[in-house]
């Protein structure tokens, strides 16, 4: 085996790669990830997505010598299965439960440091989905055997076993205790437990590929299939084999994650964006999630997929155009802004300066995720919004006197993933290629951050952490 194929299941698109055992991209093919507005509650196609998967995947081991498959997927995918398959659609974490639905989970679900997050928007969290089904469709929930998270329901469809895994479990499923390492008391009070196979390392070889798939599409029968991953453990899993810590990695796309291993447990009731989260081996991180990218796509408009030009970012920033949190329905980590996002100063003059003041808010967004987050030696960026290098530019600029580090390659949830394959027989750190960005002085960008937190729709605090320990700071 010299590569591995990775599915990269993202809320938005769909990606199969073939990947090099040492997480180089060898190729990619994609598909949108389309989800069905009902019955019974909007929901991703299943079906449609094996369907493309197995057919695409046929193709791809030809032209690569795969011995392995693993997948990795967005948080908050529970699919309830019997022998044969789902016994209910997967919930998009989208979709809001019925008022009385969410009143009793609020009022089952426990304290924040026992569930791992605040309680989020729709159905963002696995134990309010089990809470659903239960409450409305009991018969289905009779009739399950398993309740996967979505990299182990991909696993299981492709080798017959069922698994479950601790970094799917710490993605605000809320059925697991990170700290304690253990199932939550909700899932024990509900009789949940059964329903969970039994915990396996995110790089276990659960087994083969199906006899039946390996005949039908011709698929090479020696092809390992692994238990899988969260997709924002196997980005941070990545530079922990880089053998870099006290790190935190900010990942962009319709989510800025951020991800940290300073554990900061006094920090979590700080903000509702603030979450803990686990890598692969259970350990905690302290994590940050808001939909920076949707909020980026609403305040950009229709302007041009290209980087911004400083002159114009500097323009806005002189003239004093604000973005205010939060366009999007999340409250990231300003509690209560869900919705309430505005432009203040003169209006963007057209669709390159509407981009600018986008880039400008979510560079303010970051920064202050790693305020709440805590310190870390080094902030390493990836994603989609590192395609403009003033990201990373303004991200440094923000915060002198700290090691920014930008990574461009856009890959890196499939590349940890396919890191996987070798977890137990790796000798020695993978490479990582990262470079600091190019400095950029933009005149009044301190008065400008000041302005922007001062206008904020809650109190900012600042998590200072040291390895293990945290204190709260003075609000800026």
């Amino acid at each position: 085996m010299t590569c591995v194929a990775v599915l990269d299941i993202g809320k938005t698109n769909i990606k199969l790669s073939a990947v090099t055992r040492h997480g180089a991209m060898l190729e990619t093919v994609s598909t949108a990830n389309a989800a069905q507005s009902g019955p019974p509650y909007k929901h991703p196609d299943l079906d449609g997505i094996e369907a493309w998967l197995l057919e695409a995947l046929g193709p791809l081991v030809r032209r690569h010598d795969v011995g392995a498959i693993v997948a990795t997927c967005h948080g908050s995918a529970g699919i309830l299965v019997d022998d044969s398959g789902p016994v209910m659609p997967m919930i998009d974490y989208e979709q809001s439960p019925p008022e009385a639905v969410d009143a009793a989970y609020r009022a089952q679900a426990g304290p924040i440091e026992a569930r791992g997050s605040p309680i989020l928007a729709g159905a963002a969290h696995l134990a309010r989905q089990l809470l659903w089904v239960e409450t409305e469709w009991p018969a289905a929930l009779s009739r399950a055997r398993w309740f996967l998270g979505g990299p182990q329901f991909w696993a299981w469809r492709l080798c017959g076993v069922a698994a479950t895994e601790v970094t799917y479990l710490g993605a605000q499923s809320h059925l697991w205790s990170i700290p304690e390492r253990r199932f939550s008391d909700i899932v024990e009070r509900r009789g949940w437990r059964g329903l969970l196979p039994e915990i396996q390392p995110a790089w276990r070889r659960l087994g083969r590929l199906r006899r039946e798939l390996s005949r039908r599409f011709d698929l090479p029968s020696e092809i390992e299939v692994l238990c899988g991953i969260h997709d924002s453990s196997a980005n941070f899993y990545r530079y922990q084999q880089a053998g870099l810590r006290e790190i935190a990695v900010i990942s962009t796309g319709t989510w800025i994650v951020g991800v940290t291993d300073a554990f900061a447990p006094g920090a979590l009731a700080s903000s509702s964006g603030m979450t803990w989260n686990a890598d692969v081996h259970g350990n905690p991180l302290t994590g940050m999630l808001t939909m920076g990218g949707r909020d980026f796509s609403v305040i950009a408009g229709a302007s041009a997929d290209k980087p911004v030009d400083a002159k114009i970012l500097g323009k806005l920033v002189e003239q004093g155009t604000l973005a205010l949190p939060s366009f999007s329905n999340d409250d990231g980590p300003f509690t209560g802004s869900a919705g309430q996002g505005r432009i203040v100063g003169p209006e963007p003059s057209d669709p390159g300066a509407r981009r600018a003041l986008a880039l400008l808010y979510v560079s303010l967004l970051t920064d202050a995720c790693l305020d709440m987050m805590g310190a870390a030696a080094t902030t390493i960026l990836d994603g989609s919004f590192v395609k403009d290098p003033l990201y990373g530019a303004l991200i440094a600029a923000l915060r002198p006197g700290s090691r920014v580090l930008v990574n461009p390659d856009g890959a890196g949830t499939a590349a940890g993933a396919a890191l996987l394959a070798d977890h137990e027989t790796r000798s020695r750190p993978v490479e990582v290629r990262m470079q600091a960005p190019a400095p950029i002085r933009i005149a009044g960008l301190d008065k400008y951050r000041k302005e922007w937190r001062d206008l904020t729709p809650s109190t900012h605090t600042t998590a200072r952490v040291s390895m293990g320990q945290t204190r709260s700071g003075t609000p800026t």
